[in-house]
């Protein structure tokens, strides 16, 4: 006596899940220039890593005998893995059957897979493709009646944010419930021509008039400058590098320490192009890019949001091998000011790195909020102070460089200056409450109107206080911490990282 017919009859089972759905829908699949979904998990994890759960979930059809004749398996695809030796668990929704919509799929797999990721403290992976909703309007006619929506299991996805990385991969036209499982995460990715990501689709869109092909609507032009989506890659290939690297900087969970990584990049290292970086004259830019790549380990910078809310740059990045979280100023976009936009990337990596316990390091050129009518329209002063107040709010490390400009209430924001202030400023820093050069006709109108050449004795003026803007007189009176020379940068912030790692809990 034994068990080798069910064994048998289970193997059967894989085989027939295997399919996906069918033959011809998967080839369908890879003629659109897309990989599968059993393909993309094995694309993304550590080889072999991957044990699926719950594989033969799905609808069987049987014959008169009662007998199985066929499987038809669930289109959401989940399970244990492994990316660079740490477990995650992994999932992907497959578009071959009935294009991902939830009413081919059984809700309890998909919450079983949340699930785990918050029981166990383990990173998340949504690779998705379809609706992942409620089906089309014709499956009502199915079954005869109607619903007050809800969504099974977002009580999961909620608590997974708040413990968990999740990172969420849009890798084809993804709408409603798929759409908003892309946006529920802390890293997202679209393919360029591959994804589009919409509330709903271009035919309901229609209906109100919005007459806008898939990229037009929700394309990955609209949504990475739109702040929806982190960033765009040109394959899915490059998607699964991006989700893999991102998870690097990052510890599995809340409770747990992020890794710190083998260093051959010597921390003393001094970059003679950071003493001439910075233009002597005030209204010429410079690259903060290049000073990102001579202070951080070299090739560990890891920017994410690059084309929205651009005068910030948010990255991750190494120092002597320790992970820390970047905000830098972009003085060749707006100026570095911060607009609405800005602050509301700011204000949410700043959350996000003092969530998994990163410290920061804020590289500041910044002439204050966005000022003029669009920004009053847009309401930068908002979202500027909560970028702020989440500043203040952060319980991790924080070390600034004050590169040059940093006036006005968001210049105040580039740390908490209540506690201990870890901040050096180069010696071409300039600050206050209002930029000189914008703000002496106002302070001194009543002494220009009465003058007999305003023009000389405006000029005059700026000669006086441009004596006293040195950031060396702010030094005197211990208004700034340190003064430094711009290539001891590096070696600074490495001695930074090491005792702000010695408190991060």
């Amino acid at each position: 006596m034994s068990w080798e017919k069910e064994v048998g009859e289970l193997g059967q089972r894989r085989v027939m899940a295997e399919k996906m759905g069918g033959e011809e829908k998967v080839a369908r699949q890879h003629s659109r220039g897309k990989m599968d979904a059993r393909a993309r998990l094995a694309g993304i994890v550590d080889e072999g890593s991957f044990r699926e759960i719950g594989k033969i979930a799905g609808r069987g059809r049987y014959g008169a005998d009662g007998e199985l004749e066929d499987l038809a398996a669930s289109n959401f695809i989940f399970g244990r893995a492994n990316i660079d030796g740490r477990p995650v668990v992994a999932s992907a929704d497959d578009f071959t059957v009935r294009g991902g919509a939830a009413d081919a799929a059984l809700h309890r797999k998909f919450i079983q897979c949340e699930a785990m990721a918050h029981e166990y403290r383990l990173p998340l992976i949504r690779m998705i493709d379809g609706t992942g909703g409620g089906g089309s309007v014709k499956s009502l006619e199915d079954m005869g009646y109607t619903y007050i929506p809800h969504v099974p299991g977002w009580d999961e996805i909620i608590a997974n944010l708040d413990t968990v990385p999740v990172v969420a991969l849009a890798l084809g036209p993804t709408a409603g419930l798929g759409a908003a499982r892309v946006v529920a995460s802390h890293y997202s990715i679209m393919v360029r021509g591959l994804s589009q990501l919409f509330a709903a689709g271009p035919a309901v869109a229609a209906a109100i008039g919005d007459t806008l092909d898939r990229e037009e609507l929700g394309g990955s032009d609209v949504h990475t400058r739109n702040g929806v989506v982190d960033d765009e890659v040109a394959s899915e290939a490059e998607a699964f590098a991006a989700a893999r690297r991102f998870l690097s900087y990052l510890p599995s969970s809340i409770h747990d320490r992020a890794h710190r990584t083998e260093c051959s990049d010597p921390v003393d290292r001094r970059e003679e192009a950071l003493l001439s970086v910075v233009p002597r004259e005030a209204k010429q830019v410079y690259s903060m890019r290049r000073i990102t790549g001579a202070v951080f380990d070299s090739g560990s910078f890891f920017e994410m949001g690059a084309r929205w809310g651009r005068a910030v740059i948010t990255a991750f990045a190494r120092l002597d091998g320790w992970p820390v979280a970047v905000l830098a100023s972009d003085p060749s976009y707006l100026g570095g000011s911060w607009d609405a936009k800005t602050s509301e990337k700011a204000e949410r990596f700043v959350k996000m790195a003092d969530q998994f316990r990163l410290p920061i390091v804020h590289l500041v050129d910044n002439p204050g909020f966005m000022i003029g009518g669009e920004a009053e329209r847009t309401g930068t002063i908002r979202y500027g102070v909560q970028a702020m107040n989440a500043i203040y709010r952060a319980t991790v490390p924080l070390a600034s460089v004050v590169v040059r400009r940093a006036y006005g209430i968001a210049g105040s924001a580039m740390s908490n200056a209540e506690r201990f202030q870890y901040r050096f400023a180069w010696p071409s820093g300039d600050w206050g409450s209002l930029p000189i050069e914008g703000g002496v006709e106002v302070a001194y109108k009543s002494e220009l109107e009465a003058a007999d050449d305003p023009a000389a004795h405006l000029e005059a003026i700026r000669e006086r206080l441009n004596r006293v803007r040195s950031p060396f007189r702010t030094a005197e009176q211990f208004g700034v911490e340190d003064i430094i020379d711009p290539r001891d940068t590096r070696p600074l912030l490495c001695e930074f990282a090491e005792l702000a790692w010695r408190v991060v809990g």
